[in-house]
């Protein structure tokens, strides 16, 4: 499992999740280091969102063990549908979910996550008359509020045009650069090969492979982009 030289922000042990009968997780294991951009891919119905939400403490594994270098939750979470109140200005859904996560400050949470996403000004304007970017903005400030040592965002760039969609790239690796981790799911698959030091490929539930974008290129032939070679991995295995 490759995860840095760095001590881990997130350990996943032996991860699994039913649902009735059906298995969605199974015996999922990883580790993720400060400032790492990890990709989460696999097909519809791989448990990626399962894989996500577990780290981030929204839901909790039927078998397995998550252990995160800060207090609480392993990971900020940033769901698909992000939970935002649209008739509320920005200033007060942060407002609000600094109180929730019961900060000591919540009036300097919020002017520090309005000066990191870069929505100072727009910090009295009501989310429903946002911009699909600018509401992914504050969907991921409410994630980063309690300043977690990472980030899981599900599918976070699915409702943007290309240009929102590079802005909002643009401010994730910043803040892995500033040593965040974070992990995240997409069906751009380009995105994975440009933005991600590591790929994590899910498939019925099972880990299949964790390295980084070009190894699993290397080996599917080397010839192929990511998408092609994910496509072939998962074919050489039955999927």
């Amino acid at each position: 499992m490759s995860a840095g030289a760095q001590a881990p922000v997130i350990v996943a042990e032996g991860l699994s999740k039913r649902f009735g009968e059906r298995e969605a997780l199974r015996g999922v294991g990883l580790r993720v280091s400060a400032g790492e951009l990890v990709a989460i891919v696999g097909p519809n119905g791989a448990g990626k969102t399962t894989l996500l939400s577990i780290l981030a403490g929204v839901q909790r594994p039927s078998a397995g063990t998550v252990s995160g270098a800060g207090a609480g939750r392993a990971a900020g979470w940033a769901p698909q549908q992000p939970a935002l109140y649209g008739r509320l200005s920005v200033a007060e859904n942060l407002r609000l979910f600094a109180r929730l996560e019961g900060l000591a400050d919540p009036a300097g949470a919020v002017a520090r996550m309005l000066a990191q996403t870069g929505l100072q000004e727009r910090a009295d304007e009501r989310v429903e008359r946002l911009s699909g970017g600018n509401r992914q903005r504050v969907n991921v400030a409410l994630g980063l509020i309690a300043e977690p040592p990472a980030l899981a965002l599900d599918e976070p760039t699915s409702a943007l045009d290309p240009g929102q969609r590079e802005r909002l790239w643009e401010f994730v690796g910043g803040l892995a650069r500033a040593g965040t981790a974070v992990l995240f799911s997409t069906h751009h698959l380009g995105e994975v090969r440009h933005h991600a030091t590591r790929a994590i490929v899910l498939a019925d539930g099972e880990l299949l492979f964790d390295d980084t974008p070009a190894r699993l290129i290397e080996q599917t032939g080397g010839e192929r982009d990511f998408e092609g070679a994910f496509v072939a991995f998962l074919k050489a295995r039955g999927h």
